[in-house]
């Protein structure tokens, strides 16, 4: 019987990992290895990791882990998470069957991108997710916003600390009215026109074409993307999931399922930055560690 199975290993699963290692507590993280952050060249934002390589991080953060005994790392895909007795049934691909007393959800999200040509060639290498992670490195450019519901308001605002040349592009969506006149105001412009596609070279963006024949001249810039949770198995254990798809935790991780935690991205409450997920996944594992110690003097009385 394991003390815990931590899905993911992202930043917050590892971390978590690091925490019950630390603690001597039976552990497996299981890893499938398909990261968010594939696609991002450095991370940035991390006191003594700033500018790292995703790849790089994760291979520092797994020989970290790898010194504590109780704590393994296996490369499988988990396919089925069941709880019954009190006691939870993971099952792999493979079709290996493990018991934990706990399960902690590191699974992140999926970002899915707005259907616009040529948006694969840029994303990751000029055209962003996170102003916080790769806006020094776009400052003072010729910046585009590209968001097509709500939160072009809020990303157009905040990409201006950055650069005094910000465009928003709403791809044809009418989701800015009288925030257009606000914007105007700190120089910001907003086209509302739809996009035909863009145009780039060597991965960095050059321009954007518009349908109606117009070809603005950017650099680089943010897109607002959809998220997802990358993993079905909250809802299939009956966690409560917020209005905005996030999974409802406290300040431990604990979700509303009695033994299953969740950390990182998958509560979508708080920026997706490396230092911030790796945060939550010490404290989801802390939460666990006292849970497991609070059952056995439990027990004991």
């Amino acid at each position: 019987m394991l003390d815990c199975v931590i899905i993911g290993g992202g930043p917050a699963g590892l971390n978590a990992a690091l925490v019950m290692g630390r603690a001597g507590r039976k552990t497996i993280l299981f890893d499938e290895d398909k990261p968010r952050n594939r696609v991002t060249q450095e991370s940035h934002g991390f006191i003594t990791q700033d500018g790292v390589k995703p790849s790089e991080f994760k291979k520092r953060a797994r020989t970290d882990v790898q010194k504590y005994p109780s704590v393994s790392i296996k490369e499988e895909r988990v396919e089925i998470i069941e709880k019954a007795s009190g006691v939870f049934r993971i099952q792999t691909k493979g079709g290996t069957d493990y018991m934990a007393k706990k399960v902690l959800l590191a699974t992140g999200l999926r970002d899915v991108l707005p259907e616009i040509p040529g948006i694969q060639n840029v994303y990751g290498t000029s055209i962003f997710s996170c102003p916080f992670c790769d806006g020094w490195e776009m400052r003072g450019k010729a910046l585009a916003v590209i968001a097509e519901n709500e939160r072009a308001f809020h990303m157009g605002k905040l990409l201006s600390n950055w650069s005094g040349d910000v465009m928003v592009f709403t791809n044809g969506y009418q989701v800015l009215d009288e925030e257009r006149d606000i914007l105007a105001r700190q120089h910001v412009t907003v086209v509302k026109e739809k996009i035909e596609d863009l145009k780039s070279k060597g991965g960095k963006l050059t321009s954007i074409r518009l349908q109606n024949g117009q070809e603005i001249k950017r650099e680089a810039g943010i897109v607002v993307t959809d998220l997802v949770q990358s993993a079905p198995f909250a809802e299939q254990l009956g966690c409560e999931i917020t209005p905005n798809g996030g999974i409802k935790v406290d300040s431990f991780g604990r979700t509303t399922v009695e033994g299953v935690y969740a950390c990182g991205d998958t509560s979508l409450s708080t920026p997706s930055q490396l230092v911030i997920a790796a945060a939550e996944g010490n404290k989801a594992a802390a939460g666990v560690i006292m849970d497991l110690v609070e059952a056995a003097f439990h027990l004991e009385a």
